[in-house]
């Protein structure tokens, strides 16, 4: 075997080695997970910005310095994530890397569509059918572009702008570098919003994508009924790449919520894990980089081997 070869040959092995670790068979513990939204009395409730973990930052840090091609796309900019370790849900851990970095994200702001049409139910703009419902699945589990445009124009696209600048929700804060962002459909022609800081029209940070999935899994989306209704949608994934490529051997898809993009040189994937204890954890990751896919499959090991360990 020739130099070269050897090398791709044994790290490789060393990757599929440390996938088995970290993330092993199928539990059967997942079955005795709290069920999601979780409920934590008021008092006990803390938003994300109260709860960056020390710790928690220094193992994320030290992961990605450790790979040469993560350490170069995090120095450029152009590799951001952003993590909450849920094992204990009174005392969860965040941690992130480049989370304000604004990044062009494909159709993971299908997540505003989402959370825009949910609101429609709570305040009777948007009526419920089997087709809209049929929809925001294609949208979701799909990443159906014609059904994301269908959603679009139905709820608005000024008010989905509205409800994500919104002060109850603020994931798009121009004063704090922008943040999730739906400047357009995804089919040809309509109007087209790009975001004032960048110019893009399907952007997003790290940390507000977080953000979303850590109040949804605390069930203050809109309300518990609603955020529990989004959570359904959003599991079952039926891309089976990127993160759930990773996971799916290990947990079922029915643990996994998951919304993910892809354009161009732009990959990113967003999910919440609900398996065994130490996997219970939010993870998105967006990248800019011809090997995107591939990055976002190997962190899911190098995140497990270090949240497990705790």
């Amino acid at each position: 075997m020739a130099g070269g070869n050897c090398l791709k040959f044994l790290a490789a092995a060393w990757l599929g080695a440390l996938a088995v670790f970290a993330l092993g068979p199928a539990p059967g513990r997942a079955e005795s997970a709290p069920p999601l939204p979780l409920t934590l009395p008021g008092p006990q409730w803390r938003p994300l910005s109260q709860i960056g973990d020390r710790g928690l930052q220094a193992e994320l840090d030290r992961a990605l310095r450790r790979n040469q091609l993560w350490r170069s796309l995090v120095k450029e900019g152009k590799m951001a994530v952003a993590l909450v370790h849920l094992a204990d849900p009174e005392a969860p851990r965040f941690a992130q890397v480049n989370g304000d970095t604004m990044m062009g994200a494909a159709s993971l702001p299908k997540l505003a569509i989402l959370l825009a049409a949910f609101q429609g139910f709570e305040n009777g703009s948007l009526r419920d059918s089997p087709q809209v419902q049929a929809d925001l699945i294609e949208m979701v589990r799909r990443s159906d572009n014609a059904a994301a445009s269908r959603m679009v124009a139905r709820i608005g696209l000024e008010k989905i702008e509205a409800l994500l600048i919104h002060p109850r929700y603020r994931f798009y804060e121009v004063e704090k570098g922008g943040g999730l962002w739906l400047g357009s459909g995804y089919a040809p022609g309509g109007p087209r919003d790009p975001e004032p800081l960048q110019g893009l029209l399907h952007a997003a940070t790290a940390r507000q994508v977080c953000r979303f999935y850590y109040l949804l899994a605390y069930g203050r989306l809109i309300n518990p009924l609603r955020s529990q209704q989004m959570l359904k949608i959003l599991a079952f994934p039926d891309l089976h790449d990127k993160f759930v490529k990773v996971l799916e051997p290990a947990v079922p898809l029915n643990r996994l919520y998951r919304k993910s993009g892809r354009w161009q040189l732009w990959h990113s994937d967003s999910i919440l894990v609900w398996g065994e204890p130490w996997r219970r954890y939010i993870l998105v990751c967006l990248v800019e980089h011809q090997q995107g896919e591939q990055v976002l499959e190997e962190l899911v090991p190098v995140v497990e081997y270090f949240l497990r360990a705790k």
